[in-house]
């Protein structure tokens, strides 16, 4: 009689639920995802739920598989030796293949006064915590958005749209990933909502006070509530436990996603790092790289070797207010074109984006292993084999 498989998922976000799902393929793998909430947290809606429109939150019944176990906890330490995850309600959990999908939150700010006077919103709980504060505080009172990135701009064309006075501090130039048509849409939109957008090197936040934000400049700006959106770090437990990361904290791997210290362990995600070129932070990379994490780990098990990841890009869906949108689209290397689609077709394809993201964890759900394809990059291979000086790595290292 053949022994059931132990694969534990740390982390329950895009990623870890994909991979988890995915794993059900094998009636003789035993799946345990591990996450600190009993929810599922969508991300890409938390500008809602501080705008009040959305609780960002689905029941994971909906969209994890049935026999995967769902253990709400906090891994502290991963134990390569002796192969188990500390928990920090205690115990132990054992496997024999491990995915690391742990995801990223909001990245230390090292502003002086951000820490203590400025919201983060990059996680569940500090969008719930930043609800009520923008609720309670006067209409009248000045908001400051720090961050040109998606969050920052759809946060503040979300509050703009209640009638609030906002001003995006950029630190840069505004959506830095758009391209310079699609960054024009924005703008106007932005400033038809009523929307202050400082940008340039001047528009950088150097100090956060209980009522103001200072700028580079020497410039201050009025701010009964400063929203800080300026980019995303990952959980340390990689550094903790003593595996190979990226200077961002990201798991290294090599091209099948396989720990270049461990063949047992697998990320994906934001917290991972494939040939220490890592892929764009977001859903879009999450939900092709999580399956492809689990097809890793399931080509082991079957004693085949595991094939390269593969992630392809659409684009970038930036909302502007519950009724207008923008869609720029990108070649399936990342890089913006000219092409977008703004206004209110905008606003329903950004939403239509939203609910699909999670139908496919559910179908993944009922029918695990059905999506069998990925957008190749070519330029990716290309890079890796220039700029690395090899061909891209294959793991075949034996389990």
């Amino acid at each position: 009689m053949t022994e059931n498989i132990d694969v534990v998922v740390i982390g329950g976000g895009y990623a870890g639920v994909m991979a988890a799902n995915r794993l059900t393929r094998r009636d003789d793998v035993t799946v345990t995802l591990i996450n600190p909430r009993p929810d599922f947290v969508e991300r890409i809606r938390l500008h809602q739920l501080v705008g009040g429109s959305d609780d960002a939150v689905v029941e994971y019944g909906k969209v994890l598989a049935e026999d995967v176990r769902l253990v709400v906890d906090t891994v502290t330490r991963i134990g390569v030796a002796e192969r188990g995850v500390t928990l920090a309600t205690g115990g132990t959990v054992r496997y024999d293949y491990l995915i690391y999908a742990v995801g990223s939150g909001s990245a230390d700010p090292r502003v002086p006064g951000a820490a203590e006077f400025a919201y983060p919103i990059a996680g569940l709980e500090e969008a719930q915590r930043l609800r009520p504060v923008v609720a309670a505080a006067p209409s009248t009172a000045a908001v400051t958005v720090v961050g040109a990135g998606p969050t920052g701009i759809e946060t503040a064309a979300e509050l703009a749209e209640e009638g609030r006075t906002v001003t995006l501090v950029c630190g840069g130039v505004l959506g830095p990933y758009l391209h310079p048509r699609g960054r024009r849409s924005v703008a106007e939109r932005l400033a038809e909502l009523g929307v202050t957008v400082l940008e340039g090197p001047d528009a950088k936040v150097t100090a956060v006070t209980r009522d103001a934000v200072r700028l580079g400049d020497g410039r201050e700006l009025p701010s009964g509530v400063t929203v800080w959106a300026a980019g995303f770090g990952v959980p340390d437990l990689a550094v903790r436990s003593g595996l190979s990361t990226d200077t961002l904290g990201r798991l290294l791997t090599d091209e099948t996603l396989t720990s270049v210290d461990d063949v047992r362990i697998v990320a994906a995600g934001d917290s991972a790092a494939p040939s220490d070129l890592p892929f764009r932070m977001g859903c879009q990379s999450a939900v092709q790289m999580g399956p492809q994490a689990a097809e890793t780990v399931l080509s082991r098990i079957a004693g085949k070797l595991p094939v390269p990841v593969s992630v392809g890009f659409g684009g970038q869906c930036v909302s502007l207010g519950r009724r207008v949108g923008m869609v720029q689209l990108a070649h399936r290397n990342d890089t913006a074109t000219r092409l977008y689609l703004g206004g209110r077709p905008g606003a329903k394809l950004k939403e239509f984006v939203c609910k699909s993201t999670v139908w496919q964890l559910a179908y993944e759900a009922r029918r695990p292993g059905s999506r069998s394809w990925w957008i190749r990059d070519d330029q990716r291979r290309r890079l890796l084999r220039v700029e690395r000086g090899a061909a891209p790595a294959t793991a075949d290292r034996a389990a």
